[in-house]
């Protein structure tokens, strides 16, 4: 039998500059003849699937970010860029979502909406979207932005929004926001406000306390408060106000479990049917002066901590 050529491992063709991005099956433009896939585009891959476990962290408002892509309906925010805006640009409008699921729209007065809940192609949400926000900036007035793979050395939204400033989310009752007159819509876009707005549950934000929104559904109403101290320390301080009887916010209310949400976790109180948003404001102002005081406490969890601790961590749902 002939002999096995021994193997040896080709060393890869380096490349100067830039990579350019080309299609996965073509050749890769070292010069290495093998396909991009399996030469220089390994690694990209690799860094666009990588998830980021807390995408909106270091960006003004980061527990906001969260409830809005998550738990608000409809609701909108003016974004600050770290450039300014560019000419022909008089604005560019963060929305929970976007008619027909757009990822982004660039109106026929040149301002700017990007779309939060759309779902994204890498594992990286705030490149992604700061991506679509490039795209936006310079898409043709009136047209709306497609979807695509962010590229995987592309800039996030840390790098393109202003680190200064406040965060502040309108909340809306419905989706009219989309268009400035209702009435000259075209049948597509009036048909996915209509059906959006039928979806929607009835949600407000509270005012005195941080990313705490109220929602009103047809058995209860809930209270989800995105907050952002580390799980395991919150878990600890919510224990101890639950074992405590001092985890509610008020009569027949009831602190049932919580959500986690891109690297923060989201505390939900069940909430009479008859209690409003600002029925809730001054307990939730109130437990948020227990929690603080929970936080601080050094001393080891008691049997009874640790079985509240239990029953409120086999309550979480992740949401992403």
């Amino acid at each position: 039998m002939a002999k096995k050529r021994p193997q040896t491992k080709a060393k890869r063709p380096q490349l100067d500059g830039e990579i350019p991005v080309v299609g996965a099956r073509e050749p890769c433009p070292c010069g290495s003849g093998r396909r991009y896939k399996a030469c220089h585009g390994r690694a990209a891959a690799q860094a666009v699937t990588e998830l980021v476990q807390r995408p909106f962290e270091g960006l003004p408002g980061e527990c906001d970010w969260v409830a809005l892509r998550e738990l608000v309906p409809a609701a909108t925010v003016e974004l600050t860029l770290k450039d300014g805006l560019p000419e022909g640009v008089p604005s560019v409008t963060l929305a929970t979502v976007l008619p027909m699921a757009w990822p982004a729209l660039r109106r026929d007065d040149g301002s700017v909406l990007l779309g939060l809940q759309n779902d994204t192609a890498s594992g990286d949400i705030s490149r992604d979207l700061a991506d679509t926000l490039r795209r936006a900036l310079t898409a043709e007035p009136g047209t709306p932005v497609q979807a695509r793979r962010a590229p995987a050395d592309g800039p996030r939204l840390q790098d393109v929004l202003a680190p200064e400033g406040a965060f502040e989310p309108v909340v809306h009752d419905g989706f009219e926001f989309w268009v400035p007159d209702a009435q000259n819509a075209t049948p597509e876009v009036s048909a996915s406000l209509e059906r959006a707005n039928a979806a929607a549950i009835p949600t407000v934000k509270l005012a005195g306390v941080d990313a705490a929104y109220w929602c009103e559904t047809p058995e209860k109403n809930h209270l989800r408060w995105v907050m952002p101290h580390e799980e395991e320390r919150l878990l600890d301080a919510l224990a101890r106000l639950h074992a405590a009887g001092r985890s509610s916010l008020g009569e027949g209310t009831r602190l049932v479990g919580s959500f986690r949400a891109h690297g923060l976790t989201v505390p939900v109180w069940d909430l009479p049917s008859g209690v409003t948003a600002q029925d809730v404001e001054k307990p939730a102002a109130e437990f948020a002066e227990r929690l603080a005081e929970a936080l601080a406490a050094e001393a080891p969890l008691t049997a009874e901590e640790r079985r509240a601790r239990g029953g409120l961590t086999n309550r979480q749902v992740t949401l992403s």
